[in-house]
């Protein structure tokens, strides 16, 4: 008897012994001692992005920003597409990838996923717990985006609390929404992801949000007693208009697919960036094209226009499948559908030289806004969106910088009273360049630097 309790206190002991030895590295605020290297940085900040780097580029703005201001910086994230080249240029960043979910983990399913959902959570939480806590050193923030928020803030809170890190979330959305889409407002696990949404929140250190109303929600519904402050996108420098837009003859270049486009100057440029998923419907863009296809053959006036439209995602193949078939029956008479997938500096160069852009991001929660427009107001273009939702009015002007629509009906009518009016466009276009002034740094610095101690 009293060796099998000697026994068991010695592998008890033996498996606390090696836990303790397993914790990873805290966070040490002392200065370092003289002879130890160069000096410290301001700050250290890790910046958690559960998705691609390169698709995330409010991430990457947080990133670039921090290290201009004399901070070091880890980001976590995918590493599926090229970054901003700053990014990967500067001393203060560096890069830590997480290894994706395998791909049979991935479904359209509704079953399957119930199924081979808890195993990517599982298979997720092992390679962040990694990154977070081994791989990337200790530091004074982690900022983590969400959503994703299952598991990166149950892993990230875990992480901060053994690392001495403190948390700050920066809010682009609701997961629980997003999982909606997919499930329904109503299925059991929407309710837990909200739920855990809630509760695992309450342990940041503080809140960036992409709109005031959107803060409002966190206020009210989430009752979350620390800072919470709105920090709204805006265009980073590599977006910016450029002289002449509009000129005669026009030239994109898609590097992915080493084509070019050319084109006589009266046929009318729309360029839409989608993630080809549920929360952007992008057969309201087809629909509306065809209706101004049927008015523009029979009316001499109405231009031609070139719809490139860029981004990945899994509902592409089926649209240009559809759009394939509309091209070989004729039915998009005076319109030509293109997709293209460009580097940044080439999306930007496309942005500045088109017409007008299109956002048909409808969100998932009514809070959040389509960063497709930033970029495009960056570029001097002028936006027609979808509008109904609560929070489009931060971000567009009616008639002054964009327009907005509900309908298929209400993008065509709105295509057609730009389109053959060039006076409203070029006052749309005016707005749009007004507000190309408003950038990144004046908003991140007085909000984000100052919070982190950078400013």
């Amino acid at each position: 008897m009293i060796d099998s309790i000697i026994n068991v206190a010695f592998c008890v002991s033996s498996l606390l012994t090696v836990l303790i030895l397993l914790l990873p590295s805290q966070y040490d605020p002392r200065p370092p001692s003289s002879g130890e290297g160069s000096s410290r940085p301001k700050t250290s900040v890790q910046i958690l992005v559960l998705g691609d780097i390169g698709h995330s580029p409010r991430m990457q703005y947080h990133a670039l920003s921090i290290a201009k201001s004399g901070g070091k910086v880890v980001i976590i994230g995918y590493t599926e597409s090229d970054p901003h080249p700053d990014l990967i240029s500067h001393p203060n960043i560096s890069i830590v990838p997480i290894q994706p979910p395998p791909a049979f983990l991935q479904t359209k399913s509704k079953l399957l996923f119930l199924i081979y959902g808890p195993l990517k959570v599982l298979f997720q939480v092992v390679c962040l717990w990694r990154c977070l806590a081994y791989t990337a050193p200790p530091s004074r923030w982690l900022l983590v985006q969400n959503p994703p928020s299952i598991p990166s803030l149950a892993v990230a809170s875990l992480s901060c609390f053994l690392r001495q890190t403190r948390l700050v979330i920066d809010w682009h959305n609701f997961g629980y929404s997003i999982l909606a889409l997919k499930l329904g407002s109503t299925h059991p696990l929407v309710r837990l992801s909200l739920t855990y949404e809630k509760l695992l929140c309450k342990y940041a250190f503080a809140h960036f949000c992409v709109t005031d109303a959107m803060r409002s929600v966190l206020q009210r519904d989430f009752q979350l007693q620390a800072p919470i402050l709105p920090l709204h996108d805006r265009p980073a420098s590599h977006f910016s208009p450029i002289p002449d837009p509009c000129g005669a003859h026009r030239i994109f270049e898609t590097a992915a697919r080493s084509k070019r486009y050319e084109f006589e100057g009266n046929t009318q440029v729309l360029v839409s960036s989608t993630s080809w998923t549920p929360d952007e419907d992008f057969s309201v863009l087809i629909e509306a094209l065809l209706q101004y296809s049927k008015l523009a053959s029979s009316n001499p006036n109405l231009p031609e226009i070139l719809a490139i439209i860029t981004g990945k995602g899994p509902q592409k193949e089926m649209y240009l499948q559809k759009i394939a078939s509309l091209h070989s029956a004729g039915k998009l008479k005076k319109v030509t559908i293109r997709t293209a997938w460009l580097s940044m500096s080439d999306y930007a160069k496309l942005l500045a030289s088109a017409s007008l852009g299109v956002s048909l991001h409808t969100s998932s929660s009514g809070v959040d806004l389509p960063m497709k427009v930033v970029d495009m107001f960056g570029a001097g273009l002028p936006v027609v969106g979808w509008s109904r939702f609560k929070a489009w009015p931060e971000l567009v002007t009616e008639g002054v910088n964009g327009m907005g629509f509900g309908s298929a009906d209400g993008l065509s009518k709105h295509l057609v009273e730009l389109f053959a009016d060039s006076k409203k466009l070029e006052t749309l276009r005016a707005g749009a360049q007004k507000e190309s002034t408003r950038r990144w740094d004046d908003e991140w610095n007085p909000i984000a630097g100052k919070l982190l101690g950078l400013t």
